[in-house]
């Protein structure tokens, strides 16, 4: 069982030639909205993935509630755990470039309202080696309890250290796996990586310094971690991407659920990177992600 304690958004999505550079003005091609938020789409990938999977989050009493829930709830997602709070929805305002490059400022509405309390609440419903996600779009606070309570538990958590904050290089130090890309992974190493074998070193730093599972995505150069003393490496897919805003999420989703799921680490990296390889290959972060038929046929 996966509980993911995270963000609930409506995604405002423009897309462009080209994106803008600092107080430019460029034309832009299309509009959509589509249900997002980091913790909503990391639960709707374990769950397409195939494991239940609970979200625990806040929505807002606006517009945006019902449609920011619609895929978690089409895709028979527990939603027991979300509250109704009188901010109004998370949004995030995402422009793609014709490269499928990205640029997002998320405002956090109700996100920004979760607490320590509810955070405690959410682990009392897990059982000891149930997997507990989480990202960085809610308030820290809720972050570090909800930490506390799960190592108490027995409960694994994995940490997807974006959005890179403040507190992220501590409140990533308390996962178990801590997922990053290689800009934030350089950050909480503090030792920027000018090599693959220097990352390599980073990685074995850490780990030998924390015990914890660190993963670190390469976009397309696949994913590179170290668990239990061993380097590990995957590839994803050799695509042509329309648009990469899911393929993060997607990725953390397909590895939750596979190991969730008994596989091993090295196969839950394999399949967890073709899944976020698929999700490249349409507009918008929860419609983009794979259904697991689909990506079990390329793993």
């Amino acid at each position: 069982m996966i509980t993911v304690f995270g963000s609930i958004n409506m995604d405002l999505i423009a897309t462009t030639a080209e994106l803008p550079k600092p107080g430019e003005t460029v034309p832009g091609q299309t509009f959509s909205t589509a249900a997002g938020g980091k913790g909503a789409n990391q639960a709707l990938a374990a769950r397409r993935a195939g494991s239940r999977v609970k979200m625990s989050g806040a929505v807002g009493s606006d517009t945006f509630a019902d449609p920011a829930l619609e895929l978690l709830r089409a895709a028979g997602t527990d939603l027991s755990s979300v509250l109704k709070a009188r901010e109004p929805t998370g949004t995030a305002l995402v422009l793609v470039g014709g490269d499928g490059e990205n640029m997002i400022v998320v405002i956090p509405g109700a996100n920004g309202t979760i607490t320590a309390d509810e955070a405690v609440k959410t682990v009392d419903t897990m059982a000891a080696g149930d997997i507990l996600m989480l990202q960085l779009e809610i308030p820290p606070a809720a972050v570090e309890a909800v930490f506390k309570a799960a190592r108490e538990k027995g409960v694994t958590t994995i940490l997807n250290t974006a959005p890179f904050t403040n507190e992220a290089v501590r409140l990533s130090s308390l996962a178990d796996i801590v997922v990053a890309n290689e800009t934030e992974f350089d950050l909480v190493s503090g030792e920027p990586a000018a090599s693959a074998e220097a990352r390599i070193a980073a990685l074995n730093k850490l780990h030998s310094e924390s015990g914890q599972t660190f993963v670190v995505t390469l976009g397309g150069d696949g994913v590179i971690a170290i668990r239990d003393g061993e380097i590990l490496t995957a590839k994803g897919l050799v695509i042509e991407p329309v648009d990469t805003v899911g393929a993060g999420d997607t990725f953390c989703g397909y590895l939750a659920a596979s190991l969730d799921q008994g596989m091993t680490f090295a196969q839950s990296l394999r399949r967890a990177a073709v899944a976020g390889s698929l999700a490249c290959l349409s507009r918008g972060a929860q419609p983009s992600i794979p259904l697991a038929e689909a990506v079990d046929q390329k793993v």
